[in-house]
This record gives structure tokens, C-alpha cells and sequence, in this order.
């Protein structure tokens, strides 16, 4: 008998405790606790019937009472207060709050990205189609995949994969189609291009932080000797470039900028945006290029800013009779939103891209890449080449030394580093459009099958016939 009153005052002790340490993190639930425990006493006191039936000690089971929560919950904060020191915090995670998993399985870089397309296009070439578990086999040989067969289904949709229901009742695991007709448009511009002998110019952007190292060196056996990297938030730089096959990095083009600095005639950047990019992209970069050059980049928001922007369903009326009146397009006032959507000057309208137009006026042309394929660009291999150099050569960790590392790095970068990945990518895509006839006609039958069945379906499992 005496154990079990001392096991009450322990854990009443400790729950006083608790709600005392414990009520900033829990300020919302601990209204709601003071409320039902309030509710619970006025019963008992308004009931003397109810004060009867309880047995005290059940110190667990009335303590859950009065909160209105489970025995369970009372019982594992019980063992979490008992496993702590007196003078300890006690630290709570916060009930029912859900935590966002770390995704490793599927975060791959892009070289890794383009291999798991690679693969599932060479089941195609060899007229096969390719299922998660064989997948999972190959990514394990050749990037040393470690997920499971459901990693590779998230890995696949967030390459702009689905598995599609074939009318027989055997699933195909098809690419979308606006992705596959970007890369296709792609391709063969490319091909006309390289046909033409036109120069091409390739940009990108990327950063380095100052902690940029080597993941692994060599210790002892305690563990000790090599660079401590510093912990905690990291400044980065932001790098803007670009380059070709004949002049290497475009001279006097570069751009680097820490994180968060003002620039000279911009204000504070806590990363690349449309303004910035579009004032380096117009006076550092369109004035150095070779007359007709043509100019790849992705599609990056800050690259896709619209110079005049098509009506659609979010506009309101007022604008969308603006919008008309400016271009002298003839329209009655009276009409309803749907229908002066459907006048043929703005059904027919295409987006034009900002950056587009200023490069088509200053004789330039702009070819965009096809999304999930950045390996048609060359200067991602720059960028390793880049970003390795600086993860050997930092050991100081300031970003002040980062920056001049960054741009000794980038000055260094020859011709002939630039000549060999621009022919490393173009070989990449002069392959890729070869391939892209036979494809067509491997999957040409399951398309026009898939489109004239009316039993057609995504769906989230895959599995082996």
C-alpha cells in the first residue's frame, strides 16, 4: 500500500513538472488540458455519487480521465519523466504533430537523374519494357542505388514518369507527353543548328557554400587529425556564367555575388531572380556573343518572365477588356468572361518569354531545354569540374576565401575543358535524337492503344508480369 502512494506522489510530482517546463512548447494543448481537468473536478463536485466510484489509486487511469487522453499517453510520458535526473529538462515532441522523412533514397543529383532515364529509354531501344524491380537492379550496379522498389516508383514520378493501364491488363510505364515532345523539339532543333554551323552559347547558374569540402578524409583510429568543418548556417555564393566550345567561359561574363549582398544597381538578393538575371543577361552577356549566336538555357523561373501575358480564367473582366483595347482588337464590353476568352486573337496568343525577345532583337537566338534533361547542357560538367576544385582547395572555411577560390577556379577553366564537355553533351543529344524514330515506333501501337481504350488509368503500384 505504502509503494503505491509513494508511485502517486512520484508521478504527480513529476507531472507538475512537466506542465510547469513544458508550457511554451505546449501553450495551445494546455488550455485544452486545464479545460477538460477544470470539467472533470466540477463533475466530481457536483456528484457525489461519481467521487464514490473512483479508486485513487488508479493514479494512471484518472489522471487520463481528467485530461480526457488515453492511459497510453499518460504512461509514456511517465517513462519519459522517469528516465530523466531531477535537475534534467524534460523535452517533449509535440502530440500529433506529423515530421516530414528525410527522402534519401530518391534524392539523386543530376547525373544520377539522367543514368534512371538513360535506363528506362534502353528497355525501349531493345523493345522491352522496363518494370521498378528491374530498375531497382540496374540503378544498383550502376549508381548504387539502395531503395526499394517504392523509391523507385516516387523516384520515376518525380522524373515525370506514370504507369499507365494498358486495355489488356498489362501496365506500361509511359514518359508525359509534353516532356517527351520538349525533348523531341529539342533534339532536332539542336540538329539543324549544329548542321548550320551557328555558334552556341550554354549558361547556367549555380552556388557554393563556404563549407564546401570533401565529404570524407583519412583520420586516425580516434577518430581525430583532418579539417573541422564548421557547423551551423552557411553563407553561399551565387555563380552566373557561360561559355562555349570555341571561346571557352564567354570573357568578362562572369557573375558571382554572395547570398543576401546588395549589388550596385539592384537591392538585396537573398538569391538569383528575374531582375538580376535579366540586367546580367542583357549588359555582361548578349553584347560579348558572336553575331547569330544561338543561346541554350533551362527554364528556371527567373529565365521565363513574360513580356506580354495572355488572358486566362484568373483575370477579371475589367483586365481582360484592357488588355483588348490596348491592341485594338475589336470586342463588345457586354460579353460574359468565357466568351471574350474565346475570341480568337486571345485563343491563338502565344507566350513570349522577355529574355527571348531582347535576344531575338539584339540578332541572338534562345533554345530552351527540355525539363529533367540537363545534361544536354555542358557547363553542368563545368560546374563539377568547378565545384570539385574549390571542396579540394578550401580549408579555411571563410566565405571571403571561398569567393576569391571561386573565381581563381573559374578564370582557370580552359578552352579544352570547354571543348570536351560541349562534345561530350552534343554526342549525348546527337544519340538521343537518332533513337527518339525508333522509339516512336516501338511505342506507337501502345499509344494508339492506350488512346482508344476507354479503361485508362494511373495507378501507384507497379509490379512484374
Amino acid at each position: 500500500m505504502g509503494d503505491q502512494q509513494r508511485t502517486a506522489e512520484h508521478s504527480q510530482q513529476h507531472f507538475v513538472k512537466f506542465t510547469r517546463k513544458g508550457r511554451q512548447d505546449l501553450q495551445s494543448q494546455s488550455k485544452n488540458i486545464i479545460s477538460n481537468v477544470l470539467s472533470f473536478f466540477k463533475n466530481l463536485a457536483e456528484n457525489p455519487e461519481e467521487r464514490k466510484k473512483l479508486n485513487f489509486y488508479q493514479v494512471m487511469k484518472l489522471t487520463a480521465q481528467a485530461c480526457d487522453v488515453s492511459v497510453k499517453t499518460v504512461q509514456r510520458i511517465k517513462r519519459t519523466l522517469d528516465s530523466v535526473e531531477d535537475d534534467e529538462e524534460v523535452q517533449f515532441e509535440t502530440p500529433r504533430k506529423r515530421y516530414k522523412r528525410n527522402s534519401t533514397k530518391t534524392e539523386l543529383n543530376d547525373f544520377e537523374k539522367q543514368v534512371v532515364r538513360d535506363t528506362v529509354f534502353q528497355y525501349y531501344d531493345i523493345g522491352e519494357f522496363p518494370t521498378a524491380n528491374k530498375l531497382r537492379i540496374d540503378l544498383e550496379q550502376k549508381i548504387g542505388y539502395s531503395g526499394s522498389e517504392d523509391s523507385v516508383l516516387r523516384l520515376l514520378k518525380s522524373l515525370g514518369f506514370k504507369f499507365r493501364k494498358f486495355n489488356d491488363g498489362r501496365k506500361y510505364l509511359m514518359e508525359h507527353q509534353d516532356i517527351a515532345a520538349s525533348r523531341a523539339t529539342f533534339l532536332r532543333k539542336m540538329h539543324s543548328i549544329r548542321n548550320e554551323s551557328r555558334p552556341i552559347v550554354y549558361l547556367d547558374e549555380t552556388w557554393v557554400s563556404q563549407n564546401h569540402t570533401d565529404q570524407y578524409i583519412w583520420q586516425n583510429s580516434n577518430n581525430s587529425g583532418g579539417l573541422k568543418v564548421p557547423t551551423g548556417k552557411e553563407e553561399r555564393l551565387i555563380i552566373a556564367h557561360a561559355g562555349s566550345a570555341t571561346t571557352g567561359f564567354i570573357p568578362d561574363a562572369k557573375l558571382v555575388f554572395r547570398e543576401g549582398e546588395r549589388t550596385q544597381n539592384c537591392d538585396y538578393h537573398s538569391e538569383m531572380n528575374s531582375s538580376l538575371f535579366k540586367e546580367w543577361f542583357v549588359d555582361k552577356l548578349l553584347c560579348r556573343l558572336e553575331e547569330g549566336s544561338v543561346i541554350v538555357m533551362d527554364n528556371a523561373s527567373y529565365h521565363s518572365a513574360l513580356r506580354d501575358k495572355i488572358p486566362d480564367s484568373k483575370w477579371k473582366k475589367n483586365e481582360i477588356i484592357e488588355w483588348l483595347s490596348v491592341r485594338n482588337i475589336p470586342h463588345d464590353p457586354t460579353l460574359t468572361n468565357a466568351e471574350l476568352l474565346s475570341i480568337k486573337e486571345i485563343k491563338t496568343a502565344e507566350n513570349r518569354y522577355e529574355l527571348d525577345c531582347i535576344a531575338n532583337e539584339m540578332g541572338h537566338e534562345v533554345v530552351r531545354l527540355p525539363p529533367y534533361h540537363c545534361l544536354y547542357n555542358p557547363i553542368e560538367w563545368i560546374w563539377a569540374q568547378v565545384k570539385r576544385e574549390v571542396a579540394s582547395r578550401n580549408t579555411t572555411f571563410k566565405l571571403a576565401d571561398v569567393e576569391k577560390l571561386t573565381n581563381d577556379v573559374l578564370d582557370n577553366v580552359t578552352k579544352e575543358d570547354w571543348a570536351k564537355c560541349v562534345e561530350q553533351a552534343e554526342d549525348l543529344q546527337e544519340a538521343d535524337f537518332q533513337k527518339q524514330c525508333s522509339r516512336d515506333i516501338i511505342m506507337e501501337p501502345i499509344v494508339i492503344d492506350l488512346a482508344d481504350s476507354s479503361d485508362v488509368s494511373d495507378i501507384e503500384i507497379i509490379e512484374d508480369d
